[in-house]
C-alpha cells in the first residue's frame, strides 16, 4: 500500500466510524414431522396420491439464554384420486404444528432472531381409502444479526512531535439494512379456446429472472411470475385443463438514503400467495386474481477509499499505540452462473400418454470453497404429473432427485470470505420418451455477493511518555546504517526516533525505496 508520511506536534487520533454488519450468532437444526391424518367427512375416498406440496409457517419465536423456541405449523396440500361419481381429483389441506427448540450458543433474551423454515422432504402414504400418513424433514436456521461500528483512525493532532504513516483500503460499509415487502397484485384471462373454470385443483407459482436495482431514494424489482393451473372446467362432465403462463411484473420499494452507484445484495422469498377465480366483464369465471407478498432482505453497501493511521511513533517522547484486531471488507465479487443437469424418470406400473405438469425444485446441501471458487454441490427434486388413460387411475406422478455439482468461479476467494448463494431452478423441460421413460433437462442458475475479509489492527489509543535515558543514551549521535532485506525508512526512522523527512533529506533521497546494502546516515536529533 501507498504510505504517505507526516510530522505533527499533537497526539489525539481523530476517528470516524466504519459502519458493519455481521451475524453475530447462527445455528441450524433439522427435525422430523409425523402424523396420521383423517380425511375430513366430505371428502370422497383415495383411490390414489397424486402431488403434494408442503410449506412451514412461522407463529411465534421466543429467545431465551442459549436457545431459541420456535412455535409453527407445517401446511401441507394433496392431490388425490378418487374413483367415486363426481370429481375424479380432490384436493385436500392439513397442517402439523410443532414446537421446537433451537440450542444457539450466546442468544439471550432480548435479542431479535429471525428464523427460517424449509421443507426438505414431504411424504405422504396411504394407511387406507380414509387416512394417510404425513411425513416431513425440516430444516430450520435461527440467527441474530447485528449492525455495528469499527472505529478507524484518520488523522492525528496535538502537542507532540510524532511519526504517523497512513493507508489507504478499499471498504464496503454497510449503508442501508432492513427487511421489507412488496405486494404483487396481477389478474390473467385464460384463452378464448379454454373451458370455464369450475374449480382450481392445483397450482404451482414460482418466479424467475427477478432483479432488484439501486436507483435515488428507491429500489426497482421486476421480474417473471410462472403459474400453473390445473382446474375443473364447467360443464356435465367436469373436464380437467391445464394453464401454464408467465407474467412479467415491475414495481418501486422506497428506500430512504439509496443512491445510484450503492452495492445491492437483496434476497428475497415468496411468502403469502393467494389465487381467486374471478368473472370476466362477461359475468363469467375466466380470469384468475393474483396476490403475491415478496418477503425482501434489503442489505445495501457503500464502496469507499478510506486512509486510516497504521502506524505511529515519537520524535522527543515515547508513542505506544494500543490497538485491537478488526476485520473489515470490500466487495470481492458479484457473480452469477449457470450449468444444466439431465436425467431421465422411469415410470414403473403405468403408461404416460400425456405430461400435465413439471416442477423443480433446488436444494444447495453443501457449499465448500476451493481454490478461485466456491463448489456447490446439491439436487433438484422434479416432480411430473401425467394422464395415463386407465379408467380406474387416470391419474400418475412421478419424481427424480438429481443430484449437481458446480463451481461458481470466484478469483481470490479464501474460506472467510464465503457468501450466502441463493439457488434457483431458471428452466426445466420434461419430455416423453415413450410410455415409461422421460427426458430430464433442467438450468440451475446461482448467484452471490462475496467480500473480501481485511484484518486490520486498528489503532485505538496513544499513550505518551518520556523517552527512556539509558534507551536514548544507548543509540548513537550519527551512524551509517547498512540496509538489510525488509528494511525501509519508517522501521528504520522508528528504531531510531529519527522523523522519516529527515532521513530522505539527508541522504538525498527521491523515493522511500531501500536496497540491501545500501548505506543511509542517521543523525540523532535531525
Amino acid at each position: 500500500p501507498i504510505r504517505v508520511y507526516m510530522e505533527v506536534f499533537f497526539v489525539e487520533l481523530i476517528k470516524r466510524n466504519i459502519h458493519m454488519d455481521h451475524i453475530r450468532v447462527q445455528a441450524v437444526t433439522q427435525f422430523t414431522l409425523e402424523d396420521d391424518v383423517n380425511l375430513p367427512e366430505n371428502k370422497p375416498d383415495i383411490a390414489a396420491l397424486n402431488l403434494e406440496k408442503g410449506e412451514v409457517l412461522i407463529d411465534e419465536i421466543k429467545p431465551g439464554t442459549d436457545a431459541v423456541t420456535v412455535r409453527g405449523r407445517l401446511m401441507f396440500v394433496v392431490l388425490y384420486h378418487t374413483q367415486e361419481e363426481g370429481s375424479s381429483l380432490v384436493v385436500m389441506e392439513g397442517r402439523l404444528p410443532f414446537e421446537e427448540k433451537v440450542n444457539i450458543q450466546g442468544v439471550v433474551p432480548g435479542d431479535a432472531v429471525t428464523v427460517d423454515g424449509k421443507v426438505e422432504d414431504l411424504t405422504v402414504n396411504m394407511i387406507n381409502s380414509r387416512k394417510l400418513n404425513i411425513q416431513s424433514l425440516v430444516t430450520m436456521t435461527a440467527k441474530v444479526e447485528e449492525l455495528y461500528d469499527e472505529e478507524a483512525p484518520i488523522g492525528i493532532h496535538g502537542d507532540e512531535k510524532v511519526e504517523y504513516r497512513r493507508m489507504p483500503l478499499n471498504l464496503a460499509q454497510i449503508a442501508i439494512c432492513k427487511n421489507d415487502i412488496y405486494r404483487i397484485k396481477e389478474e390473467v384471462a385464460l384463452p378464448s379456446n379454454y373451458p370455464n373454470i369450475f374449480q382450481i385443483l392445483w397450482n404451482h407459482i414460482s418466479l424467475g429472472d427477478v432483479e432488484f436495482k439501486v436507483m435515488e431514494e428507491k429500489i426497482t424489482v421486476s421480474g417473471d411470475i410462472h403459474l400453473f393451473l390445473l382446474y375443473e372446467g364447467e360443464g356435465e362432465e367436469h373436464p380437467c385443463r391445464c394453464f401454464e403462463t408467465a407474467i412479467p411484473f415491475s414495481g418501486i420499494l422506497e428506500c430512504h438514503g439509496c443512491r445510484e452507484g450503492m452495492l445491492p445484495d437483496i434476497r428475497y422469498r415468496l411468502g403469502q400467495q393467494e389465487l381467486a377465480v374471478r368473472p370476466d366483464f362477461d359475468g363469467e369465471e375466466r380470469n384468475v386474481g393474483l396476490e403475491l407478498v415478496l418477503d425482501i432482505s434489503i442489505r445495501v453497501y457503500e464502496e469507499e477509499k478510506v486512509e486510516i493511521i497504521s502506524d505511529i511513533y515519537g520524535v522527543s517522547r515515547e508513542v505506544e499505540a494500543v490497538s485491537h484486531r478488526a476485520n473489515l471488507r470490500r466487495l470481492l465479487s458479484r457473480v452469477t452462473g449457470k450449468t444444466k443437469v439431465t436425467d431421465h424418470i422411469h415410470v414403473s406400473g403405468g403408461t404416460v400418454l400425456q405430461l400435465l405438469h413439471s416442477e423443480g425444485t433446488v436444494a444447495l446441501e453443501q457449499q465448500s470453497t476451493v481454490e478461485n471458487g466456491i463448489l456447490l454441490q446439491g439436487s433438484v427434486l422434479v416432480k411430473v404429473m401425467y394422464i395415463t388413460g386407465e379408467d380406474e387411475s387416470p391419474y400418475g406422478s412421478a419424481q427424480a432427485q438429481i443430484p449437481y455439482q458446480y463451481t461458481l468461479e470466484i478469483p481470490d476467494i479464501a474460506s472467510e470470505d464465503m457468501g450466502e448463494v441463493h439457488a434457483e431452478v431458471e428452466q426445466l423441460q420434461v419430455t416423453m420418451l415413450d410410455g415409461e421413460e422421460m427426458d430430464v433437462k433442467a438450468v440451475l442458475s446461482f448467484s452471490t455477493v462475496v467480500f473480501k475479509t481485511i484484518p486490520v489492527e486498528l489503532i485505538s489509543a496513544v499513550n505518551v511518555s518520556e523517552l527512556d535515558s539509558g534507551k536514548m543514551s544507548s543509540l548513537p549521535g550519527m551512524v551509517v546504517y547498512m540496509v538489510k532485506d525488509g528494511d525501509n525508512l519508517w522501521n528504520i526512522g522508528k528504531k531510531y526516533y529519527v522523523p522519516v523527512d529527515a532521513l530522505r533529506e539527508l541522504n538525498g533521497l527521491d523515493s522511500d525505496e531501500l536496497k540491501a546494502g545500501q548505506k543511509l546516515l542517521i543523525v540523532k536529533g535531525s
